[in-house]
């Protein structure tokens, strides 16, 4: 999964961006509105935390325009402004949750996991393919009912499979999906990741279809 994460306050952005990641995101940061409406419109997101009380551009504004160009991301609004008009403009500018400082950073976590769960269409935490388990709220993979420990990176491919399971994802967006911006992405990296996942939950898991993508699917185990 990767995140935009939206936010002027230096000390806040980098410890909500490493507790992300040490959940295994993938997180982007900016620092400005700006900054953050380019990105939100140009780079692919899983979901995006957003502040309100940004330099260069608010973010009502930013969420404004990302939303009137069809950028359907799921939105969670942070700021210190704790009126209900301000929870109002952000809501009707297309915002999906909303949370007031301050906060706990778990709390961040698992709304953006619930925020990201519900995009993908699974109204329930528990994601299952046939011997695979994925409690999407809590990020725990199981096989067959024991824990599958993973690397971030697997994490990321084999979550963005999960929640699209039977669906065929192509190459380039497993990458976007999985890599932080500024990443040095080797060209078969994907291939690597997929290899080494069908180690450790099975060779017929994860589908390879020729000239699309990958899936995963119970249907050949």
């Amino acid at each position: 999964m990767r995140i935009l994460l939206v936010e002027d306050d230096a000390i806040l952005a980098d410890g909500i961006a490493r507790a992300l990641r040490a959940e295994s995101f993938a997180v982007d940061v900016a620092t400005n509105g700006e900054d953050g409406a380019h990105l939100g419109a140009t780079e692919r997101y899983d979901a995006a935390v957003l502040d309100l009380g940004l330099p260069k551009k608010d973010g009502v504004t930013v969420l404004r325009e990302w939303r009137a160009e069809g950028r359907d991301l799921p939105v969670l609004i942070l700021t210190a402004r704790d009126g209900w008009s301000e929870k109002v403009a952000g809501f009707k500018a297309g915002a999906d949750d909303y949370l007031t400082k301050p906060f706990r950073v778990e709390e961040v976590i698992m709304r953006l996991r619930a925020l990201v769960r519900r995009a993908a269409g699974h109204a329930g935490a528990l994601i299952t393919c046939g011997g695979l388990a994925f409690d999407a709220q809590l990020g725990r993979f199981e096989l067959d009912g024991l824990p599958l420990k993973l690397t971030a990176l697997e994490w990321r491919v084999l979550s963005a499979l999960m929640l699209r399971k039977e669906v065929v994802m192509d190459r380039a967006d497993l990458i976007e999906r999985v890599y932080e911006g500024d990443a040095d992405v080797d060209s078969n990296s994907v291939e690597v990741i997929i290899g080494r996942l069908r180690k450790k939950i099975g060779a017929t898991m994860i589908e390879t279809v020729r000239g699309r993508g990958y899936r995963v699917t119970a249907g050949s185990a």
